[in-house]
């Protein structure tokens, strides 16, 4: 059958074959954020544009090119969430969350929207896990974010992971530095794009993201922030690579890792999938101690990062999959009734139960439950006992309906 209507470009359906990888993502990030204490945190899938605009920074290709904004029927200006971080930094001012027991730690999960080339492994609807860590400055929680990351991605087995490390520093140490990024790239402006040139002032080192070839060699050769650290934030930086060492975590330092969000301060990072090519980052983040106090709060140090799960299971090459039943219930037509009443209570007892809808007979519900992966089959074709069927060795055996659920469960 044709379809008339196909997905907007950059969008695309999960499928019930694909559920079944994608479930196990979340159930994965679910299970190691229980364990490290991480509450799980659900924000609106818009918000009030300006709150990207203050938090992400207005010089972002974010922000400038890549958000679905629009007025809502009052006249606001609401954006589709680009990025989880600030969301959350919202919420925690909000409700007030600084009288928590500090640091605040918090994991979400859902989709986000940028308007984006669509490509492999970047849509402009995708998924992502994050965590977030909010109210200590210490530099065991960027050591902990990055281990939590780690153990995420080498527990769903991504392979080919390369670590990436840098330091920002903090804006009070940045601001010499960005006097000479500046001054260096107003030196090199003729071989530099126009949207570069435009934003050298505005904020330079947005020229370590940019993917052209003229602008790359030009920074290739550029002074980096991790060449320029002193005091605290040398100090803490080498605290956080002495705690990843001691946990055997390895990385690559990066001095011209700047992520793409205005926010960050100190420790950035990212994890790449070589596997993945051109579009090789699986998930990253770092620490942003002045993005509460630019959206109205008080001075609150913070730390976080975001994984793509369509960027893991591109990296997994994950194999659609269906979960196999532990019974199928196979019905004569005048036992379909009864064949219900039975798989209700299977279900109820935790079993997967399944029965036929579509008329099959006999025959035809048998290979259904064979398709289905059911490790055994109830056959229900009269009144009286049912034969319960081994579907892997073939035996059949009668048993009494009122015993199915208790030989099936060991109950």
């Amino acid at each position: 059958m044709a379809a008339r209507f196909q997905a907007p470009r950059g969008t695309f359906d999960i499928l019930p074959a694909d559920a079944a990888a994608r479930a196990r993502v979340e159930e994965t990030a679910r299970e190691l954020f229980d364990r490290a204490g991480y509450a799980r945190i659900e924000t609106p899938a818009f918000e009030e544009t300006e709150l990207f605009a203050r938090g992400v920074g207005e010089a972002t290709d974010i922000v400038r090119k890549e958000m679905f904004t629009f007025e809502d029927m009052g006249g606001r200006s609401v954006t589709l969430r680009p990025e989880g971080t600030a969301p959350i930094a919202r919420a925690y001012l909000e409700h007030g969350m600084h009288r928590l027991a500090q640091p605040v730690r918090l994991w979400y999960m859902g989709p986000f929207f940028r308007h984006e080339r669509p490509q492999a492994g970047r849509f402009r609807q995708f998924n992502q896990i994050g965590a977030e860590a909010i109210g200590s400055e210490s530099p065991l929680v960027d050591a902990e974010q990055i281990m939590l990351l780690d153990e995420l991605l080498r527990t769903l087995g991504v392979p080919e992971l390369r670590l990436r490390l840098g330091s920002l520093g903090s804006p009070r140490t940045r601001a010499d530095y960005r006097s000479e990024l500046t001054a260096y790239l107003r030196e090199r402006e003729g071989e530099l794009p126009r949207d570069v040139r435009e934003r050298i002032d505005e904020n330079p080192l947005r020229a370590f993201d940019a993917k052209d070839d003229a602008t790359r060699s030009v920074m290739a050769e550029a002074p980096t922030m991790l060449d320029r650290l002193a005091g605290e934030d040398a100090e803490h930086f080498a605290t956080v690579r002495r705690l990843l060492d001691q946990a055997g975590i390895d990385y690559e330092l990066d001095g011209r890792l700047v992520r793409g969000l205005d926010y960050y301060t100190r420790t950035v990072f990212e994890f790449e999938c070589e596997r993945l090519g051109a579009q090789s980052g699986v998930g990253g983040g770092g620490r942003y101690d002045l993005l509460l106090e630019e959206l109205g709060g008080s001075p609150t140090p913070a730390s976080g990062w975001a994984a793509g799960v369509e960027r893991i299971l591109l990296a997994l090459d994950a194999e659609a999959e269906e979960s196999p039943r532990d019974v199928f219930v196979a019905a004569a037509d005048e036992q379909r009734e009864r064949a219900l009443s039975l798989v209700a209570e299977l279900r109820r007892a935790g079993l997967r139960a399944e029965l036929d809808l579509a008329g099959r007979g006999i025959k035809g519900q048998m290979k259904q439950a064979d398709r289905v992966g059911a490790a055994r089959a109830v056959i229900l074709d009269a009144e009286g006992p049912a034969k319960l069927r081994d579907m892997h060795s073939g035996e059949q055996r009668e048993i009494e309906v009122a015993r199915v659920v208790e030989e099936l469960t060991g109950r």
